[in-house]
């Protein structure tokens, strides 16, 4: 062949296969924006600042015995904190298996993630209006916040099998965790330059608490823009039926499907449990350092900051040893480490940020990885074109089915008074839901899901 035919022969237009993969990238960088966005939520409000502040008005509000009485109910201003969270995944329990149902059968799951981070935003920016004795209006909008959140994370989800083939999943879905933990980083550091600083501001340390919590809502809406616009819908043939009202019908339908696929439910319950106790770690957290270890304020954002820093790494670190072991292994390594974190906490005396720090390193460097490789894992185990739903009855378990754990703790606190009877009690859910997970054989799930197995998982 000659040059000149040579160079007639070569390709002057991208092939269909270098566009299709250029669309692909262009998505999952879209798709990770979503957990740079509503993770400052779940750092800045949920673990750092709600809890402390929201016992601290229960407080104030309190009877003579230290008792609210919300709806009439003595509730003991300590447990309030925890109680909401339960209250609000009993609400996300009652929405998402509605908002998967409409997600797939209109292909719309866009709008819907609009609305869900939107209402979430809102309601965290209106937490700049807690001050006094205002302790059920924040309680309201935790809840508001809290499952909207939930809701949102059943969208995003779904997106993961639709943007990431079946041997870069793993790897797509630590790097969104990882775009999270920077962004929670990052706004943290913001935050605690600002609360330390507070009187250089002309601000008051509740000033300073509310702006923050205000500021992570603002954040979640503004980078919430970047998935709206980069992710796009899949078009799915019309129902006739109604997606609304047919939602807790599609959810006993998913069920009753995932029947069909008992090792990917034999997976959900594992998850269900072993997660169970991550979201009341996550939550509890702050609680704990404050009440329980007398730690300030400042010790908290920085441990908390120290534990985001690690994620990325974690995240990104367990994703390689999945590579390499495959991810059950190393999902069932991280319940290892949480198991001992929790026991190291339980001994952890008060008044020591150094001890505190140390476990939250030991934290930090097993939670993204430990709930990236989960969500990972299950993707394989969804059978196609049943995204939304099957990922709804995962976020159920991720977020929705997550009130167990905090309610324990809540109860706990409520009968001794003792956060530390209550951190002891979470050791259960990582035994179990390790044995669980030891049990499922994960290749085979996967056949049977009638998705192709990749070479390690």
């Amino acid at each position: 062949m000659s040059a000149e035919t040579a160079e007639t022969a070569e390709p002057t237009e991208p092939t269909a296969d270098s566009a299709g993969a250029a669309s692909r990238r262009r998505e999952q960088r879209g798709w990770y924006f979503y957990d740079f966005a509503c993770s400052v939520y779940s750092t800045s409000v949920l673990t750092v600042f709600i809890g402390p502040y929201l016992t601290s008005i229960a407080k104030a509000a309190a009877d003579a015995d230290g008792f609210v009485h919300p709806l009439g109910i003595p509730v003991r201003a300590g447990s309030l904190f925890a109680y909401a969270v339960s209250v609000s995944v009993v609400v996300a329990v009652i929405v998402m298996p509605i908002v998967g149902a409409a997600a797939d059968r209109t292909g719309r799951k866009k709008p819907l993630l609009a609305a869900a981070a939107y209402t979430g935003a809102a309601a965290t920016t209106g937490m700049f209006f807690l001050d006094g004795h205002r302790y059920l209006l924040g309680a309201l909008l935790l809840i508001v916040a809290n499952a909207s959140i939930s809701v949102s994370m059943v969208l995003y989800n779904a997106y993961l099998p639709q943007i990431a083939g079946p041997e870069e999943r793993d790897a797509v879905s630590s790097r969104g965790w990882a775009f999270g933990y920077t962004s929670g980083a990052l706004v943290l550091v913001i935050d605690l330059v600002l609360y330390t600083g507070h009187d250089s501001f002309g601000l008051s340390q509740s000033d300073a608490v509310r702006i923050c919590l205000a500021s992570a809502g603002l954040w979640w809406g503004a980078f919430t823009i970047v998935p709206l616009r980069r992710l796009r819908d899949r078009h799915v043939a019309a129902s006739g039926e109604g997606a609304v009202g047919s939602g807790w019908r599609q959810l006993m339908a998913t069920l009753r499907d995932m029947r069909r696929h008992p090792l990917t439910l034999s997976f959900l319950l594992a998850y269900l449990v072993y997660n169970d106790g991550v979201q009341t770690v996550i939550s509890q957290a702050s609680v704990y350092g404050s009440e329980e270890l007398d730690l300030d304020q400042t010790t908290l954002i920085t441990a908390v900051l120290l534990v985001q820093v690690l994620a990325v790494a974690g995240a990104l670190g367990m994703g390689r040893l999945a590579r390499v072991y495959g991810a059950k292994r190393t999902i069932l390594g991280s319940l290892v480490v949480w198991t001992l974190i929790l026991v190291a906490g339980y001994f952890l005396p008060a008044g020591t940020p150094v001890f505190f720090y140390a476990l939250a390193s030991a934290i930090g460097l097993v939670l993204g990885g430990s709930q990236a490789l989960s969500r990972s894992l299950f993707s394989h185990l969804v059978p196609r074109g049943k995204e939304a739903e099957y990922f709804s009855a995962y976020e159920m378990s991720d977020r929705g089915l997550s009130w167990l754990g905090p309610l324990v703790f809540g109860l706990a606190y409520q009968l001794t008074g003792s956060y530390r009877d209550a951190i002891i009690s979470l050791v259960i859910f990582f035994v179990v839901g390790s044995v669980l997970l030891a049990r499922v054989p994960i290749r085979r799930a996967v056949a049977a899901a009638g998705n192709p197995v990749p070479e390690r998982i």
